[in-house]
């Protein structure tokens, strides 16, 4: 779409700067296209002619005393260890301007619509998983100094993200007032699934690692929207690709994903951990991350009224449902949860 002409002479004004510092060609008769935002508030610009193209990104610019954005510092790491990231060729913080290398319009999830049979969808994520595992297997000795090997998903950040939900879902979207005994619930549950999430071995995690954030060019698989990376159980990012809100893997699938992923890193990055405990940690990680997800969809149309993502509640919650119906000990969270959603 045309962005409008302040947009459109602001972008330019920066493109400009960056063709003044050498970082990039000239560019002459250039087209400026505003392009379809995700879930953040970042805006994304294409910029293209004589055959070439970019795509400028605008963030918040950082304060005086920050040098290098989330962003920058974890694409350095990821590009360091050999994982397929945008390439930046320029970046000016003070304006949140990233001047990145164009990888079109293609996702994964658009990929998956061309390659749908359930071995394809095998194959297919196969490839992806092995992506996650070498974010997983990066070596604390990489991470040293690094903003993200500060951050966790400890208990604190765990609970916080179901507290967030509870206020966007609960309070807000369903309009409905949790009664003392629906708080005592939560509270004892969560805490019940966080504090065991809390405790396992971390590892640097992408934190957003799904369909929409993988990008394909040439049959090459890119990872994007990384800025938000954090240790924690490695089971985050396994859960946020296999139990996507945008997309249902096959069942038989997924099992054999979880265990090609305990098989090439699990069972050998920790002793004596064995695939019913991995897998008990995915199915908590999994009511933890998904709760989460829902809480994201609900605060986006509460916050910006935009209901692109409305539809995608429904599916989660019946997804996240499931998973706690395999869990005996997690039944009163499961009931609870479900008299407040289909009381809605």
């Amino acid at each position: 779409m045309k962005p409008e002409l302040s947009e459109r002479l602001f972008v330019e004004k920066l493109f400009a700067d960056s063709i003044e510092r050498k970082k990039i060609e000239e560019i002459k008769n250039l087209e400026v296209e505003k392009l379809t935002g995700d879930a953040s508030t970042r805006r994304y610009y294409r910029i293209e002619g004589e055959g070439r193209s970019y795509v400028v990104c605008l963030a918040n610019p950082l304060e005086k005393e920050q040098h290098l954005s989330p962003f920058m510092e974890v694409q350095k790491l990821l590009e360091s260890e050999g994982v397929r990231v945008p390439r930046i060729y320029d970046y000016d913080p003070s304006q949140g301007y990233f001047l990145e290398e164009d990888l079109g319009d293609q996702t994964l999830i658009r990929y998956l619509a061309e390659n749908n049979t359930v071995d394809e969808e095998l194959e297919l994520y196969t490839k992806i998983i092995d992506i996650l595992i070498s974010i997983h297997k990066i070596q604390p000795s990489s991470l040293e100094n690094k903003k993200c090997s500060e951050l966790a998903f400890d208990f604190e950040k765990l609970y916080s993200e179901v507290e967030f939900t509870n206020k966007y879902l609960i309070e807000k979207f369903f309009n409905h007032k949790l009664s003392d005994d629906e708080a005592r619930i939560l509270r004892s549950e969560f805490t019940k699934i966080c504090e065991p999430l809390a405790n396992q071995k971390r590892v640097l995690t992408h934190r957003d690692f799904h369909t929409r954030n993988i990008m394909v060019i040439n049959n090459e698989f890119v990872v994007i929207d990384f800025q938000d990376a954090r240790m924690g159980i490695a089971q985050y990012d396994l859960v946020s690709m296999l139990e996507d809100a945008y997309y249902k893997i096959e069942r038989s699938n997924k099992y054999e994903l979880k265990k090609y992923y305990y098989n090439e890193f699990a069972a050998k990055n920790t002793q004596n951990y064995s695939f019913e405990s991995f897998l008990r940690d995915y199915d908590y990680a999994a009511i933890q991350r998904v709760y989460k997800a829902i809480g994201s969809f609900a605060y986006i149309y509460s916050t910006r009224a935009d209901h692109r993502y409305l539809k995608y509640i429904g599916y989660c919650f019946e997804n996240l449902r499931s998973i706690l119906n395999k869990n005996d000990e997690l039944q009163e969270l499961s009931t609870c949860l479900s008299k407040i959603y289909y009381e809605y």
